[in-house]
């Protein structure tokens, strides 16, 4: 596996807490994984195992329903996040070499001072890519962030507090492109993107993504009613925030609404009549599913553009932060 289960540390939990029924929690991207590992786990401790069939976007994603339903629960991919009696958060690092995607990145680094960053997967990578990095004459820089992140420069897609460090470009080491987007709009520095698996790096550029975004900013200017989105989900729960957002909409005579749920979904939102939607759960929901929504979806610092409260030049990537 390419991945680290810690399958170990599972069965050791399992048999010292005499657990008889236990819960798994997967990631997308590691639930092709899970019958593998149900399998291992029922032959090594003789406990049964229930597999969470619900996405799972994160360690603000906790099953608690299922949870609630077994001796203990144990969530794969994420650090861990919150505090929970019977839950164990294991991380899944990856065991891929991350050097030679670095090897790719650093003929575009242009400085000598960069902010290295990741996500938990190859958090245990950082030290050697600092090592690596220095010894081709760049200085690696690696930024502590908030107590909502477990690890010195990890990025989660809703914190990017690991960024906040004195640096001209960032280096990010990881697959995908909202990571390493939302450090570039969180800074506003150049970031060169590492994919391990790939072993390619490239620049990325924001340009077209916040072209997209004043066009949703753009297009609520005229709204009058707007369902502002807050999530049940313990680790995304901002009702105070959405409660401040509908006094600021009042104040600039809008209508705003508060709609709760679980999950959010372009579905779910068709039925309100409403023009445009604030969405204070998962920061991603805004970026990814975008074009699915029936009404432009804001972020809270977007909607504040919309009402007059914050200038378009100053846009901001929406982070949940804990202090």
């Amino acid at each position: 596996m390419e991945f680290d289960f810690d399958l170990e540390r599972v069965f050791k939990i399992i048999k010292d807490k005499n657990c008889e029924k236990v819960g798994l929690q997967f990631p997308e991207g590691l639930k092709r994984h899970a019958i593998d590992i149900v399998r291992e786990i029922e032959g090594k401790t003789g406990a049964r195992v229930i597999i969470s069939g619900n996405p799972c976007f994160g360690a603000c994603d906790v099953d608690t329903i299922l949870a609630g339903r077994v001796d203990m629960l144990f969530h794969f991919g994420h650090a861990a996040m919150g505090g929970y009696e019977n839950v164990v958060f294991i991380e899944a690092r990856s065991s891929v070499d991350v050097i030679p995607a670095v090897k790719a990145a650093l003929p575009l680094l242009k400085t000598s001072r960069i902010g290295i960053v990741t996500t938990v997967q190859h958090i245990h990578k950082l030290e050697e890519i600092q090592k690596f990095l220095k010894e081709n004459g760049k200085e690696a820089i690696i930024g502590k962030g908030d107590k909502r992140l477990r690890y010195p420069g990890q990025v989660l897609g809703c914190n990017f507090t690991a960024t906040r460090v004195d640096c001209m470009e960032f280096l990010y080491i990881g697959s995908g492109f909202f990571h390493p987007l939302g450090v570039a709009i969180a800074t506003g520095k150049r970031v060169i993107a590492a994919d391990p698996y790939l072993n390619q790096a490239g620049e990325v550029s924001p340009g077209r993504f916040l072209r997209k975004r004043n066009g949703y900013i753009a297009s609520s200017m005229s709204a009058k009613v707007f369902g502002i989105i807050v999530s049940t989900k313990s680790g995304q729960n901002r009702i105070k925030l959405a409660e401040m957002l509908v006094e600021s909409a009042k104040k600039q005579k809008r209508e705003a609404f508060i709609i709760m749920m679980d999950i959010v979904t372009p579905e779910q939102l068709l039925a309100f009549r409403v023009d445009a939607c604030v969405n204070t759960a998962c920061p991603r929901i805004t970026i990814d599913d975008a074009e699915r929504f029936h009404v432009p979806v804001l972020t809270p610092k977007e909607f504040e553009i919309v009402l007059g409260e914050r200038k378009w030049e100053a846009f901001e990537m929406d982070e949940i932060l804990q202090a």
